[in-house]
C-alpha cells in the first residue's frame, strides 16, 4: 500500500509539473517564433530597419502602379549596332582560295588550293607573294588581274574562297550546340549566329543575351530590342566576338510564405504579371494566408530604397490590378500566416507529443 502511494504521488507531482511547464510557455508564448513573418511594418512611407536598409512601403493601388518605362538604348548599344551593319565578306589569314585563268590550263593546276598565310598573302606563280587578306573577292581579284596583266596577255582570273578559316565566333550558354563556328562570305548577325548553335535551350533566356567584342561586353535582349524599333538581325558578328545566353534561372522572381506552392516562379520573354505568379504559385493557402496582406519586395542596389508594395487580395477586384502588376527579376513575394495559423505553430512548437505524455505519465 505504501508502494502504491509514494508512485501515484510521484505522478500527481509529474503530471503536475507538465501543465505548469505548458501553462508558463503558452503565457510567454510571445516571444516564440513562429516562423517567418513580415513583422512590425508602417502602413505606408519610408522607414529604416533594424537591419539598417531603408525601405519604402505603400499599398497598391491603380496610383502607385509602377509604370512600365520605355526601353531605350544606351550609346555603347547605338555605337554597336552602327558599327554592325552586313559588310561584305573580307578574306582572312588561314582561308582557302581556289584561283582559275580559263586561259591557261596549265597553270590553273598550282593555283586550284592556295592557303592565305598568316602574314595574309598567297604564293602565286608569275608575281610571287600577293597580300589576300582584308580584301573582298571582287578587290582581291581585280589586284591579281592588274598584277597578271604584266606576265599574261589574257589574264581573266576567277576567284573563290573555298574554305573559311580565318574569321570566327564562339557560342555558348544556353544552346543547344555550343562551340567555335565560321563566318562565311554570308553576313552572319546574332540572331543567325544562335540558330546556327542550335537555339537556346528550355532554360535559355534569349532576352538576356552578352555579345563580347574586343574586351567589351554589351547585354541584348531579342524582346528589348523590338521594343526599342531594332533588331537583333541588325548586329552582325566580326572575327573574336563571343555570345554567352544566360539561363532563365537568373531571371527569377522569389515565392515565400503562405502559398499552395513555395518555388521560385521564372519570368518568360513576354514578361510575368503578379496575376501569373499567383496562379503558378496555386494560390494563397486557404488554410493558413492571411490574404489581407499580400507583399511583393523590390530591391534595387543603385536607389536609395528598397520598395515594398502590398495588395488585399481578399477583395475580387485586387485580381484585375494584380494582372496590370509586372514582376521584375528577384522580386520577392510573400504573405503572412493568419494569427489562428501562427498560434497553431506556436502550440505544435511548445506541446510534447502524445506519446511523451503517455510515457511520463506511466512513471
Amino acid at each position: 500500500m505504501v508502494y502504491k502511494y509514494i508512485i501515484s504521488v510521484r505522478k500527481r507531482f509529474v503530471m503536475t509539473s507538465i501543465v505548469g511547464l505548458l501553462l508558463t510557455l503558452s503565457l510567454a508564448s510571445c516571444t516564440v517564433n513562429s516562423g517567418l513573418q513580415s513583422g512590425d511594418v508602417p502602413e505606408s512611407g519610408a522607414f529604416t530597419a533594424e537591419n539598417g536598409l531603408q525601405f519604402y512601403i505603400q499599398p497598391l493601388n491603380l496610383a502607385t502602379l509602377p509604370r512600365t518605362e520605355a526601353i531605350t538604348p544606351d550609346q555603347d548599344l547605338y555605337h554597336l549596332i552602327k558599327t554592325s551593319g552586313r559588310v561584305s565578306y573580307g578574306i582572312s589569314k588561314g582561308d582557302i582560295l581556289n584561283i582559275i585563268l580559263t586561259s591557261y590550263p596549265d597553270i590553273n593546276a598550282s593555283t586550284s588550293s592556295l592557303t592565305v598565310d598568316q602574314q595574309g598573302f598567297i604564293q602565286f606563280p608569275l608575281i610571287g607573294r600577293i597580300q589576300a587578306s582584308g580584301m573582298s573577292v571582287p578587290q582581291f581579284t581585280a589586284t591579281l588581274q592588274s598584277k597578271l596583266q604584266r606576265y599574261l596577255k589574257y589574264s581573266d582570273p576567277q576567284v573563290k574562297i573555298i574554305n573559311y578559316r580565318g574569321s570566327k565566333f564562339f557560342v555558348d550558354g544556353e544552346v543547344k550546340e555550343s562551340g567555335e563556328f565560321t563566318i562565311a562570305d554570308v553576313p552572319i548577325s546574332v540572331y543567325g549566329a544562335i540558330s546556327m548553335a542550335g537555339g537556346t535551350t528550355d532554360a535559355g533566356d534569349s532576352n538576356h543575351i552578352v555579345l563580347n567584342r574586343q574586351g567589351k561586353s554589351y547585354k541584348l535582349g531579342i524582346q528589348s530590342l523590338q521594343q526599342m524599333g531594332l533588331s537583333a538581325n541588325q548586329i552582325y558578328l566580326q572575327d573574336g566576338d563571343a555570345i554567352h545566353v544566360n539561363s532563365q534561372s537568373r531571371n527569377r522572381v522569389y515565392v515565400l510564405g503562405e502559398f499552395g506552392k513555395i518555388e521560385p516562379v521564372s519570368i518568360p520573354e513576354q514578361g510575368l504579371s503578379l496575376a501569373h505568379v499567383l496562379g503558378e504559385s496555386n494560390g494563397l493557402n486557404s488554410n493558413t494566408a492571411n490574404a489581407a496582406k499580400v507583399y511583393i519586395v523590390r530591391d534595387n542596389p543603385q536607389s536609395q530604397y528598397t520598395h515594398i508594395y502590398y495588395v488585399d487580395m481578399q477583395s475580387l477586384t485586387s485580381l484585375a490590378l494584380a494582372s496590370r502588376f509586372d514582376m521584375q527579376a528577384n522580386d520577392i513575394l510573400y504573405v503572412d500566416p493568419t494569427g489562428l495559423a501562427r498560434w497553431n505553430r506556436i502550440i505544435s512548437a511548445i506541446l510534447p507529443s502524445t506519446s511523451a505524455i503517455n510515457l511520463i505519465s506511466g512513471i
